[in-house]
């Protein structure tokens, strides 16, 4: 690439279930010169996650949704190359929400720099510190509130929020099943990471599974996907649960309005609290995510993955894997 052209995804239009091949479209434009307040970065990786999808719909979220003919949104980790922020001096390495392109012009508010933790290269810190590894923190430790013994169950169980959150949880002394799709991944989760049982809801009834691996019935669950499994976990919870809900993947590709559980009555009935968040929410609470996931992964208590797609070119390609399963770990695109 010519070092005066910047290829940016631009979002054409709304996606009406999967995403489709001309939703997105790559265009290639001058690289963008800073305002006042404003830094512009070279794109090193970009975060693929589940909420893109969100933001690509005219729909009620926590933030604006892209709008048409500008570029997609995500979170990104590159170099500053010029700055006019007295924040960021040129060479700075830096991570926060910016555009998928390869170079972005941000304002020095919306980026941090990139934190330097003992033991975890860049990449994994931009990996896993921005999101995931916060969202699994303050899901299980902030509204699960996990007391040892406990059971707690986890969808998306393999991918890289669930993946924390049952190593999280048995840190915490607690009995942990995870609900994920496919024999392999099911064996990844308790095998590698320590799960105590995993349901493959592709393979397996996860109401009768959840009977049968949690005869005491559920304390917390930590919910990724919405949907059918969220409505047999809800059946199957114990007085004065908590519901973490953090995703609702299933329905993410759905045309047309997704019906509510048909198990809503247990929430009153269990005195249940669900609650949802966002992560952003606790931004000024990062630097308590950080101290405890970089201790337990010295301890060896915490493992992930990461799954490195390279170039800005396939990144449309590489985040349907996400609505799918087919990454296996925290994905992510190498864009530089």
């Amino acid at each position: 690439m010519a070092q005066h052209s910047n290829r940016q995804w631009i979002l054409k239009k709304r996606p009406v279930g999967d995403i489709a091949d001309d939703d997105l479209v790559i265009e290639t434009t001058p690289i963008p010169t800073a305002g006042d307040g404003e830094v512009v970065l070279r794109t090193h990786y970009l975060s693929l996650d589940p909420t893109n999808r969100i933001w690509m719909s005219d729909m009620v979220q926590y933030m604006p949704p892209v709008a048409l003919n500008t570029a997609m949104r995500g979170a990104v980790m590159g170099e500053v190359v010029e700055s006019r922020s007295p924040a960021y001096q040129i060479g700075d390495q830096v991570m926060g929400l910016a555009t998928w392109s390869d170079y972005c012009c941000v304002p020095a508010a919306n980026l941090q720099l990139c934190p330097q933790l003992p033991g975890i290269p860049v990449k994994e810190v931009f990996g896993i510190y921005t999101i995931v590894g916060p969202t699994a923190y303050f899901g299980v430790v902030d509204i699960g509130q996990p007391k040892v013994g406990e059971t707690l169950v986890v969808s998306g169980a393999a991918g890289a929020v669930g993946a924390l959150v049952g190593q999280i949880a048995k840190t915490m002394g607690c009995r942990v099943v995870g609900i994920a799709g496919g024999k392999d991944k099911c064996k990844m989760i308790v095998d590698e990471l320590g799960f105590d049982a995993a349901i493959d809801y592709k393979a397996q009834d996860v109401d009768a599974q959840l009977r049968t691996l949690c005869p005491g019935g559920v304390d917390i669950y930590f919910d990724n996907v919405g949907g059918d499994i969220l409505d047999a976990v809800l059946g199957q919870m114990n007085l004065f649960g908590r519901v973490i809900v953090c995703g609702l993947i299933s329905g993410y590709n759905a045309d047309g309005r997704v019906p509510g559980p048909k198990n809503y009555g247990n929430i009153l009935m269990k005195r249940l609290k669900v609650q949802g968040f966002i992560v952003l929410d606790y931004i000024p609470r990062y630097a308590e995510a950080y101290r405890a996931l970089t201790q337990w992964h010295s301890q060896g208590k915490l493992k992930w993955n990461l799954h490195e797609v390279e170039g800005l070119e396939n990144a449309v390609q590489a985040v349907r894997m996400l609505y799918t399963g087919g990454n296996h770990g925290k994905l992510m695109v190498k864009v530089a």
